[in-house]
C-alpha cells in the first residue's frame, strides 16, 4: 500500500529492505502490525507491494547524507512519526588485507557504518523529539564479536557498529530511545548463496562449525529484531548485543569433538 494514511500503529524504517534479511524483518514487522518505510538502493517497491500493511519504498544510498535527510523527511511527510530504525543495509568484500583497495575499504565503512550513523542521527532525532520509546536495532554480525580473515573492511564496520550501538544506547536510553544490535552468525541468504558460488567457503564449513548444525534462516533474524524492538518484552534491554549464531561464538571446541557429540546425540534419538 502506498496511499498517504496517519493510524495508532508504530512505524518502522528498514533500510536494506529488498532482500534477506532486510525483506524478511519488513514482513514479520507488518505482521505485527508496523507500518513499514523499507529502504533499498534499488527500489524496494515489489517488496511493498507484497506486504500486507501501510508501506512506503523509498531508494535511497544510506552513506548519502543527503539521500538520507530526504528519506527522514519523507517518512515523517507521510507517516507523521517514527518509532523503529532497521539499520541492516550492509555489504561485503572478500579479500586479503593487503589486496583490499582504499576505495573498497571506504566503500565498506560507508554503507555498514557511516550509513547508521547518519540513519540512527537522522531518524533518532526524530524519535527524541517525541514523547514515545523509540528504538533502533542494528544489524551487525558475529564478526563484531571476533573475527574472519578476508574481511577486513567488513570486520573493521561491524566493530564500529557496536561502538556506534553502545555510544547511541548510553546518551539516548533514559531520552527514551533504546538501542541495541543483532549479531548474526551466517544467514542463508543470497549474499551466501553468491559467497558459496565464489568458493570463499563450503555448506560444511559452516554446518559442521555451528552446534545447531545449521546455517541461520533470515527469520530467525526477524524474530531477534522485533524482541528487541517491542518495549512490553525488551524495555529494560539497552545496548546489548544479541548473537543469533546457533551457538557459533559459544563453541571453543574442535570439530572432531563437535561432530562425535552431533553423531552421538543423532544416533540416540534414532534408538529412542
Amino acid at each position: 500500500m502506498t496511499n498517504t494514511a496517519r493510524s495508532n500503529a508504530e512505524v518502522a524504517v528498514v533500510t536494506g529492505a529488498n532482500q534477506g534479511i532486510g525483506r524478511q524483518i519488513a514482513e514479520k514487522l507488518s505482521g505485527q502490525g508496523y507500518q513499514l518505510a523499507l529502504l533499498d538502493q534499488v527500489s524496494p517497491k515489489k517488496v511493498v507491494e507484497g506486504i500486507d500493511a501501510e508501506a512506503i519504498a523509498i531508494t535511497a544510498d544510506v552513506s548519502d547524507e543527503d539521500a538520507v535527510n530526504s528519506a527522514k523527511d519523507q517518512v515523517l511527510e507521510h507517516f507523521g512519526e517514527v518509532n523503529l530504525l532497521v539499520n541492516n543495509a550492509g555489504i561485503n568484500r572478500i579479500a586479503s588485507a593487503e589486496d583490499t583497495s582504499s576505495e573498497q575499504w571506504r566503500r565498506v565503512l560507508e554503507v555498514n557504518l557511516t550509513g547508521p550513523f547518519l540513519l540512527s542521527q537522522a531518524f533518532g532525532a526524530a524519535m527524541l523529539a517525541t514523547d514515545k520509546p523509540g528504538s533502533i536495532v542494528n544489524i551487525a554480525s558475529i564478526a563484531a564479536l571476533g573475527g574472519i580473515p578476508d574481511r577486513i573492511a567488513y570486520n573493521s564496520s561491524k566493530h564500529g557498529l557496536l561502538g556506534l550501538t553502545r555510544t547511541l544506547a548510553l546518551e539516548w536510553g533514559a531520552r527514551g530511545v533504546r538501542v541495541n544490535a543483532v549479531s548474526p552468525g551466517f544467514v542463508k541468504t543470497e549474499m551466501d548463496e553468491a559467497d558459496l558460488a565464489s568458493g570463499a567457503y563450503t555448506k560444511a564449513d559452516i554446518v559442521d562449525r555451528v552446534p545447531l548444525a545449521r546455517f541461520a534462516l533470515p527469520e530467525d533474524i526477524a524474530e531477534a529484531v522485533a524482541f528487541l524492538a517491542d518495549s512490553n518484552r525488551s524495555g529494560f534491554i539497552n545496548g546489548v548485543t544479541l548473537p543469533v549464531d546457533g551457538g557459533w561464538l559459544a563453541d571453543t571446541s574442535w570439530k572432531s569433538l563437535r561432530l562425535s557429540k552431533r553423531n552421538s546425540s543423532e544416533a540416540g534419538s534414532k534408538a529412542g
